[in-house]
């Protein structure tokens, strides 16, 4: 009995070996593409600049105090560095009213494609996806045909006879919102599809028969069943909003940065490669802490409905 015992833990043990075995190749590119770089980038953060770009291989603190502070040139005190906090912010900002515009675009979006009929329904997802055909930056520039000074918005409403002069969209932070829900409107409406898509449709018709009204209904039915939809599609869209360069960077031009426009400067012009490392990791930690949040209230809600 116990030489049977042994055997088969001997069976396990080989078993789990010929796993890593197999596993290894995909684990060491992991390892080597992905959690490599961060690595680099993590030590350039405690390195010296070097004054013409790159690095010098001697510790230092002057890339992360330089996040939020800045010191003066005259007498080496620090105070606040106005501009990287007002870009954080700006990023923080736009990226939330990004989110909340998706989601209230898309809610009714992904509403309406789940309570079609079964072929209708593959078509119109099949339009919600023909953006994710087209280059971001193709897509970034179609908006800017849209509302440049002689573009269609400003075109229309000067024949119209509404305005006198072309307004003044382009390179505000308006502009830089209204592209970035353009461009990441359909990753909220297909998690949310997802969650509306799998809603027992009877439980509202049940509300209806209590008296409820719509909004009582989508208030205290609805929205509760499909919250892992909402907060998944929220995540997808805040995540690369809070990153985005090309979209800042085009309908924004240089006075309205995001955050990836700033790590982008200090590896570029800037040439402080270890300001750009530690603002690479502080913008990663802000994501992880995003994703945190959104496993946490998924864990909860999972346990809610079982």
């Amino acid at each position: 009995m116990a030489s049977a015992q042994e055997t088969a833990v001997e069976m396990e043990r080989n078993e789990a070996r010929t796993r890593w075995f197999l596993l290894s190749p995909s684990l060491i590119i992991l390892t080597v593409a992905s959690i490599g770089p961060l690595f680099i980038m993590l030590a350039y953060s405690f390195l010296l600049k070097n004054p013409y770009g790159g690095v010098q291989p001697a510790f230092s603190l002057d890339g992360w105090s330089s996040v939020f502070l800045e010191r003066d040139i005259f007498d080496d005190t620090l105070t606040v560095a106005d501009a990287h906090v007002s870009i954080f912010w700006r990023s923080a900002t736009l990226s939330l009213y990004t989110t909340i515009l998706c989601l209230i675009f898309g809610f009714p979006t992904a509403y309406f494609i789940a309570t079609r009929g079964e072929k209708w329904r593959d078509v119109w997802l099949f339009l919600i996806t023909i953006p994710f055909w087209t280059n971001l930056l193709i897509r970034t520039f179609a908006i800017q045909e849209v509302i440049r000074n002689e573009g269609i918005v400003n075109s229309l409403l000067m024949w119209l006879g509404v305005i006198d002069q072309p307004l003044q969209i382009m390179f505000t932070d308006f502009s830089i919102m209204l592209g970035m829900v353009y461009v990441y409107l359909p990753l909220m409406v297909l998690p949310l599809y997802a969650s509306l898509e799998k809603l027992d449709f009877r439980l509202v018709e049940a509300g209806y028969d209590l008296y409820a009204t719509r909004f009582r209904v989508l208030r205290r039915i609805i929205i509760p069943l499909v919250k892992p939809g909402i907060i998944a599609g929220s995540i997808l869209v805040f995540i690369p909003s809070l990153g985005a360069y090309v979209t800042p960077r085009v309908l924004g031009g240089g006075k309205n940065l995001m955050i990836g426009n700033l790590i982008e400067l200090q590896f570029g012009q800037g040439r402080n490669w270890p300001l750009g490392a530690a603002l690479s990791i502080t913008l990663m930690v802000i994501v992880m802490l995003a994703l945190i949040v959104y496993v946490r209230q998924a864990a909860k809600a999972g346990a809610r409905h079982g």
